[in-house]
Order: structure tokens, then sequence, then C-alpha cells
């Protein structure tokens, strides 16, 4: 059995047929599915430039709006941790759309939920309402939600050969807007102020308007729509059967069966929890040492680089290197990330920025390996509901680290937070060795 869960059946790696494509054939059909992938990744390309922008422009001053605007430092962890809770939330209705209209109605209403969730806490910042903006950046969380499963998207009518690259792509052009949205928080600012807004809440303005654009890319480019066109060309008729048992039930059944969606699982989980954990509580660590905005604009920026820039080279590499070796590579790029970033000082510091860098590019390593092995263990019936439920664990877990982060670094320091971050990361390992046990045992068995 490879990595993939394929057994010697005369399929490819992911134990499809040998056309590359869940039940579309040669010829005419997979030209059609040919000229649709592409279409559809350069429209997911543009949706995730402005949804990158938005949802980045806005977390990179979250902490810091809670510790200068409402003065509680033992607070800041929450506005990160209540976007990323938002996400989770969301992630399981995006799948459901998906399922039942397809991908474009599943993003295009969750990037728009994102843009009102934005909105929402630039009036909470304003009247310095505390529970308005949870509110507002848990609903902010639809447009990470949405960038989060407009990867899996680039998959539907990807050949079994190229997902990995597929869903790179789409990862990587992030980049444009999500290294960008940090730096335009003092222009942000600028903007808040002389409409006589409170400047920290620039970058959600700026977040509300690009959340927008993205919602009506999707609506109005993503045709025909990826996700039905598979089914379409597949033969696939009626209410799809996963609709029928329940999205997240199935989802969960789905994952349970296949050791390898498992390892992909923990891989996007785990890499998940450990970026926003640490990540949430960086802005603050800097400003205690007296960093700047504009500083810290600047590593957050370096980070969001590593997190997207190279995820290109991640999915090659899944592709032709394989799934497992690069979250195992993801992994030591972690352990690295967290003990710079543990070591460095308060304010800024190359030992930090390099530290985020790392952190960025660890995640990418997890989460394009992982989200690929998991798209190649589960047949295309369940996906949806698989890569729903994968989004809704791995945010969830991401957001009770964050809630926690604050507390944390608050009662030990930052130096300890990555010390659990490290700790946290042992267990993708064991996810790796539990097929090498189950067959250790089997052999013994017989």
């Amino acid at each position: 059995m490879d990595e993939t869960g394929s057994e010697g059946t005369g399929k490819d790696e992911s134990g499809r047929d040998e056309s590359g494509r869940d039940g579309i054939g040669d010829g005419t059909e997979s030209a059609e599915a040919a000229a649709i992938q592409r279409h559809s990744v350069r429209t997911l390309v543009a949706s995730q430039v402005a949804g990158g922008l938005g949802v980045s422009a806005a977390i990179a001053v979250g902490a810091v709006v809670v510790t200068e605007v409402f003065g509680r430092d033992d607070l800041s962890g929450l506005v990160q941790s209540a976007q990323v809770l938002g996400a989770a939330l969301l992630a399981m209705p995006a799948a459901s759309l998906a399922v039942s209209f397809g991908r474009r109605v599943g993003l295009g209403v969750t990037y728009a939920i994102g843009a009102v969730g934005a909105l929402i806490a630039v009036v909470a910042t304003q009247l310095q309402f505390f529970p308005l903006l949870l509110v507002g950046t848990a609903l902010l969380g639809g447009g990470t939600a949405a960038g989060l499963q407009a990867r899996y998207a680039a998959t539907d009518l990807a050949p079994a050969a190229g997902r990995g690259r597929a869903l790179s792509v789409v990862v990587w052009s992030t980049t444009v807007g999500a290294v960008a949205g940090p730096n335009l928080a003092g222009p942000a600012g600028d903007l808040a102020g002389s409409l006589g807004i409170e400047p920290l809440a620039g970058p959600f303005l700026i977040g509300a308007v690009v959340l927008g654009v993205g919602a009506l890319v999707i609506l109005a480019g993503l045709r025909p729509d990826p996700l039905l066109t598979a089914r379409r060309l597949g033969g696939a008729s009626g209410d799809p059967p996963v609709r029928r048992r329940g999205v997240l039930r199935a989802g969960w059944a789905a994952i349970v069966a296949s050791p390898p969606a498992v390892l992909g699982l923990v891989a996007v989980v785990v890499g998940h929890t450990v970026m926003v954990t640490v990540m949430v509580m960086t802005p603050v660590h800097m400003t205690h040492g007296g960093a700047s905005i504009s500083i810290i604009g600047f590593v957050i920026s370096v980070h969001v680089a590593g997190m997207y820039a190279f995820s290109p080279v991640m999915g090659w590499l899944a592709d032709n290197v394989g799934r497992v070796p690069v979250i195992l590579g993801g992994v030591i790029v972690l352990l690295g990330s967290v003990a710079l970033a543990g070591t460095a000082h308060e304010g800024h510091s190359p030992g930090l920025t390099a530290g985020l860098f790392l952190l960025g590019l660890g995640w990418s390593a997890c989460m394009v390996a992982g989200s690929t092995l998991l798209t190649d263990a589960v047949g295309a019936a369940d996906r949806p509901a698989v890569q729903g439920a994968s989004d809704l664990l791995m945010g969830l877990a991401a957001a009770g680290g964050g809630a926690l982060a604050g507390v944390v670094v608050g009662s030990y320091g930052y130096g300890v937070l990555n010390a659990a971050a490290a700790v946290v990361l042992v267990a993708p390992v064991i996810a790796m060795l539990i097929p090498a046990c189950r067959s250790l045992s089997n052999t013994r068995s017989a």
C-alpha cells in the first residue's frame, strides 16, 4: 500500500481510473474537463488575491486593536481566535452549499459573509464595543473559510497526478493580497482617520471592500461550476448520497475509514494550529518591545510570504516526491521556526523575522501536502464533506490554541508558548507511524 492508500488495483496512486480524473473519461469529456479546469483555476486565483488582501489586512491589527483601543492585553488573543473560530464554524455551511449548489455558491456566499463581518468590526472598533468586535471578526472568518475551500475547488477537475500543483497554485495566489495586506495598515489608518473613523479600524474597512470584490469574482466568474461539472461528467445524477447521509457525519466517517486521510487531517490541523497560535501573539510580543505598527506589518508580511509564496514548490514536491515526505519536512521546518521565535527578545529582531518566515513555510508544506493526501484518500462523492469536516476541525483547534495563547503569554511568556507549540508537532509523526504499526501487528498475528 502506498501513502495514498491504493493497493495495486491497476489504477493510479489515488485509486482512481487511468484517465486521471474520477469517473471522467477520455476524448471530448476530458477535453471539456481540462478547459473548465483552466478557467476555474484562473477565477479562483483572482478571488484569492482579493480574499488574501482582505483577511490579512485585518489579521495584522486584530490583537493590536484590543491592546491599544480597548486596553486589554489579556484579551488580545480572542479577536484572532474569534476569526479562526468563525472560519471553522462556517466551513461546514460552505461545504453543505457546495454539495447542494456547487462551489460557486458555497464560496461566493462565504466571501460575502466575510465582507459583512469586516464592516461590523469597523463599527465595533469605532464604538469600542468588544462583544460586537468578536461577532464581526467571527464573521470575517468567512473570508478565511472561502479561501481555504477554494484550494479544494481547484482539485475537482484536476488529474490525480497534478492535484498537488493545482491546489498549490490557488494557495500561492493568495500571496499578492496576503503580503500586501499587513503593509496597508498605515495607509488604511490614514484613510479611516480622514473619514472620522478610528485609524486602527482602517484595515477592517479595506477588508470589507476587497472581500466583497472576491465574492463578486466567484459568483460571476466560476461558471461552469467545477464540482457540478465533475459530477455531470462522472455520470452522477439526483441527490448526492453525502447530502442524504448528512454532510458532517459523512465526512467524519470517510476520514476515519482511511489511515492516509487521518494523516492528511492531522497534518493540516496541527500545522494550522501551531501557525495561528504563534502568529497571533507575535504582534503583541513585538509591541511590548516597542516595535511600531509598520515594523509589525513587515514581519507579518514576511510570515505570510512564507505561507504562500513557495506553495507551488510544495505542490510539485507533493506530486513528485510524495505527500508524506513533504508533511514530515513541514513538521521539521515548524520545529525550527518555534525554536527561533521562542528565543527572540521582545520587539523586532532578525531571529524573530526568520522564525515567522519558517512558521509560514512549514504551514505551507503541511497544508498543501496534507490537503492533497486527504483528497486522494477518499472517493469523489465524499470529498466536499471530508474537506468541510477537515476545515472545521482545523479551525476549531486553531481557535482554541489562539484563545489559550494570550493566557500563556500573559502568565509564562512568548517563549513558553513556542515550546508548547513544539510539543504539539509530535502528533503528525505519531500519525505517520500508525500504518506501520498496524502492518507490524498484522504480520505478528499472521
